[in-house]
C-alpha cells in the first residue's frame, strides 16, 4: 500500500517521478538530508521482476551465487523490482556515489578549492627574493595545464626567477598526486618549460592558441610543511610569513565531480574524501542523504578500493535521487556530474551499450562489477536502478547488466524526450577544454599573511 506522508512526501514523490511542481517551495517543504528517498511502496513490477529473474538465472547458470547478487529497480516511489536490495555488498566504485553526495553537500556544486601562492621576499628586477610558498585546500583537479596557467600569472606579477626554495603548506595535490614531495616536483617543472615532461608538453599544445610558456626558474628545492588534513583543522602557527601574490581557483565542484565519476578517478575521489574527513564522514553524509540506516552504507574510504567497502542497492538509489532532488535549485541534474550514454564517450561509458540518455556509473574490483544509475522511460518516467554483482566474470557481469537495462527500455519504451530533471546543462561534458583558463588566477597586490 503505497502511502504518502504530507505534502511535502507527495512534492518528494513528483519530484523523483519526473514531475516538476509549480508553486511549491520543495526546498522549504522537505530538507534534502534525512529524507528517506527509498520506496514507499512495497508492490513490484511484473515486467521488472521477470526481467531480473531472467538476468539473475542467466548469471547463475555461468556460475554466480544468486545470493551475491544484489537489484533495486525504483520509479518516483515504488519499488519495481528487488533482489537482496537492503543488504551492503561490495560496491567498488559506486562508493564515489557517496562522495560525491558528501561534496555536494559540505560544499556545494558551485564550490571552487583554492591555491594560495605568495612570497617570501621582495621582487626585485624579475628575481623573488626568497621562498616561493604554495597553500593547497584539497584541490583534486590540479593539472599541469592549471599550473601552466599559474606560472604565466606569476610571470605577469614579474617573476621570471626565484631564489629561494618552493615550500609546500597544506593539502597541495598535483596530477592525482598527494605526495605533498612529487606534487612540488611536478610544479616546479611546470613553471620551467625545459623540464616539461611529454605528457606536459602534450597538454600544452591542446591549450588555446597562444597561451605562454611559463619562465621561472626556481634554484632550491621543494620543502614540505604539510599540517595534517582537513586543512580547516590546522593551526598554522609557525608557518612561513609571507605576502600574497595570487589566489587560484578551481574548477566548479560540479565539473571536478564530473570528471571523477567519467573516469572513476579514484585518486580524485581520495582527495575528496579526506578533505570532507574521511569514509567515516562520507558513510554518515550518504546514508542521511538517502534516508537508509547506516549499516547500509559501510566505507573504508572514498574511492571503492577494497570489499570492505559495502553499499546496499536501495542506498545507492536513495543517494542517486537525493543528488538529483538537491541539485535542481542549482539548475544541475545528476547528469552534470556522471557519465551520460550517447554524450560522453569517455572514460568508462566506452564499450558500453547502453540506451541512449542513460545516466551511470560503474563500478569493477576483482570479481566486483556494478552499475547504477537512471535510464528515462516512456511508461515509468525515470527508472533508477542498482545493479552489483560480486564472484564471476567481470565480462560477463557488464555485458549482462547492458542487456537487462536495454530489455526495460524495450518493456516500457524510451521516452520521447528526456526529461528537464535528467537532461545535462551546456557546458558539463567539456570541462578539459577549461583547464588552465587564466581567469580563474587571481592577482593579489600587498596582502602580507602570517599563516
Amino acid at each position: 500500500m503505497l502511502e504518502l506522508f504530507g505534502s511535502g512526501l507527495v512534492t518528494l514523490w513528483l519530484n523523483m517521478a519526473g514531475l516538476k511542481t509549480t508553486g511549491v517551495d520543495t526546498a522549504q517543504l522537505m530538507a534534502w538530508r534525512g529524507v528517506p528517498l527509498f520506496a514507499l511502496s512495497s508492490a513490484t513490477d511484473p515486467a521488472a521482476e521477470i526481467a531480473m529473474r531472467q538476468y539473475l538465472k542467466g548469471l547463475s547458470a555461468k556460475g554466480a551465487v544468486t545470493a551475491s547478487q544484489g537489484v533495486w529497480l525504483q520509479s518516483g516511489a515504488v519499488t519495481l523490482a528487488n533482489h537482496q536490495g537492503t543488504i551492503p555488498i561490495p560496491a567498488a566504485s559506486l562508493t564515489k556515489i557517496a562522495t560525491s553526495v558528501a561534496a555536494l553537500e559540505t560544499w556545494g556544486p558551485a564550490h571552487q578549492f583554492e591555491t594560495l601562492i605568495g612570497a617570501t621576499g621582495p621582487i626585485k628586477n624579475g628575481v623573488l627574493q626568497g621562498d616561493l610558498v604554495i597553500t593547497g585546500s584539497g584541490d583534486p583537479f590540479f593539472v599541469w595545464e592549471e599550473a601552466i596557467a599559474v606560472g604565466n600569472a606569476l610571470n605577469k606579477r614579474g617573476i621570471r626567477q626565484v631564489n629561494g626554495n618552493l615550500v609546500i603548506v597544506g593539502n597541495f595535490y598535483m596530477n592525482y598526486q598527494s605526495n605533498p614531495v612529487l606534487a612540488g616536483q611536478m610544479l616546479k617543472a611546470a613553471f620551467n618549460p625545459r623540464s616539461w615532461p611529454r605528457d606536459a608538453q602534450y597538454l600544452y599544445n591542446l591549450m588555446p592558441p597562444g597561451t605562454p610558456k611559463p619562465q621561472i626558474a626556481i634554484a632550491g628545492g621543494v620543502k614540505v610543511l604539510t599540517p595534517p588534513s582537513p586543512v580547516s583543522q590546522v593551526n598554522f602557527g609557525g608557518f612561513p610569513k609571507q605576502i600574497l601574490l595570487l589566489r587560484h581557483h578551481s574548477m566548479s565542484l560540479a565539473h571536478i565531480l564530473k570528471e571523477m565519476n567519467i573516469y572513476s578517478n579514484n585518486e580524485m575521489a581520495e582527495m575528496l574524501s579526506n578533505s570532507l574527513g574521511g569514509a567515516s564522514v562520507v558513510a554518515q553524509l550518504g546514508a542521511k542523504s538517502a534516508g537508509v540506516p547506516q549499516q547500509e552504507i559501510q566505507l573504508i574510504n572514498g574511492s571503492g578500493l577494497g570489499v570492505e567497502n559495502r553499499i546496499s542497492p536501495r542506498a545507492v538509489c536513495g543517494m542517486l535521487m537525493a543528488m538529483e532532488r538537491y541539485l535542481q535549485p542549482h539548475n544541475l541534474t545528476v547528469a552534470d556530474l556522471f557519465p551520460v550514454a550517447g554524450r560522453d564517450r569517455r572514460g568508462t561509458m566506452a564499450y558500453r551499450k547502453l540506451p541512449p540518455g542513460t545516466i551511470i556509473k560503474t563500478g569493477t574490483l576483482r570479481e566486483v562489477s556494478a552499475l547504477a544509475g537512471v535510464v528515462p522511460t516512456r511508461d515509468r518516467g525515470p527508472v533508477w536502478f542498482a545493479i552489483i554483482n560480486k564472484g564471476g566474470n567481470v565480462d560477463n557481469f557488464r555485458t549482462q547488466q547492458d542487456i537487462i537495462v536495454q530489455k526495460l527500455v524495450k518493456q516500457w519504451g524510451m521516452a520521447p524526450t528526456l526529461p528537464v530533471a535528467l537532461a545535462p546543462s551546456p557546458g558539463t561534458s567539456d570541462a578539459p577544454k577549461h583547464l588552465g583558463e587564466p581567469t580563474r588566477n587571481e592577482i593579489i597586490s600587498g596582502v602580507q599573511v602570517q599563516f
